[in-house]
């Protein structure tokens, strides 16, 4: 594997959620966001291995836009999204950068939009915010592959058709979300805690992300018990992970644990 391919691999495993997220509020396009987000990463397969960015996120997310402006060019939908979007590219990329927390958390409310059933909702959310392959999700909901690809394909048509923008929704909206948010904020950080594929069997990237999503959650609603029960659960669970494995990975079980770790 190239130095560019690791990097890449990397920064998409760090950035990918918020990429997409920035894309997505400036188009109010998910399905739009991730594919033009893809598309970025492929033009950086082709290109990093000649001259790496100096910020990589602000590159990815810099390409991904003007993806979105050559979409908005082909099917003839120049409008004001497109003037806006093209303005911020004349600005320097240092100072348009700038990953804002609570738009992952949009993006989270957008992908468990009540237009969409469950079983879609979590799927889309699965892919877009946590970042996992179809083949992980399969595994974690016990489902095959295609049907994962077809419940995030729909998920994308839907939100597009019903054209249900890219925001956190009032609070008088959050009964219908709450309980999926947080059951799929869950289900990230279960995949950081027993990994469904990979080197490691365990992600304490996902896990930490999906404590911090809670935690946000938890601070728009702080008379909600469910948000504050599931961050008690998770810091619970994270705290044993250094625990739970030797240096070279290799899983303890739970009776031979060091509890002072």
């Amino acid at each position: 594997m190239t130095d560019a391919r690791r990097t890449i691999e990397a920064v998409w495993r760090i950035e990918g959620a918020r990429i997409v997220a920035s894309v997505a509020k400036t188009t109010g396009d998910l399905g739009l966001a991730e594919d033009v987000a893809q598309e970025a990463v492929v033009e950086a397969l082709a290109s990093w291995d000649r001259e790496m960015p100096a910020n990589p996120g602000a590159w990815l997310t810099a390409v991904a836009k003007r993806r979105a402006i050559d979409a908005w060019r082909r099917s003839e939908r120049r409008d004001d999204r497109y003037a806006a979007i093209a303005r911020t590219l004349d600005e320097a990329i240092e100072d348009e950068w700038q990953p804002i927390d609570d738009d992952i958390v949009r993006l989270v409310f957008t992908a468990c939009h009540p237009a969409l059933s469950r079983e879609s909702q979590v799927a889309l959310t699965l892919r877009v915010v946590a970042g996992l392959s179809t083949e992980e999700i399969a595994r974690m909901l016990l489902t095959t592959v295609p049907t994962v690809q077809a419940r995030i394909t729909r998920a994308k048509k839907t939100l597009a058709a019903a054209r249900v923008p890219f925001e956190t929704p009032e609070p008088g909206e959050w009964a219908s979300r709450l309980t999926t948010v947080l059951g799929v904020v869950y289900l990230v950080f279960t995949e950081g805690y027993a990994a469904t594929g990979g080197e490691r069997w365990v992600r304490p990237d996902l896990a930490d992300e999906a404590i911090r999503l809670g935690r946000v959650v938890a601070g728009l609603l702080p008379r909600e018990p469910e948000p504050l029960a599931l961050v008690a659960l998770m810091e619970f669970q994270r705290s044993r992970f250094a625990a739970r494995e030797t240096p070279d990975g290799t899983p303890i079980l739970l009776a031979d644990q060091d509890r002072r770790r």
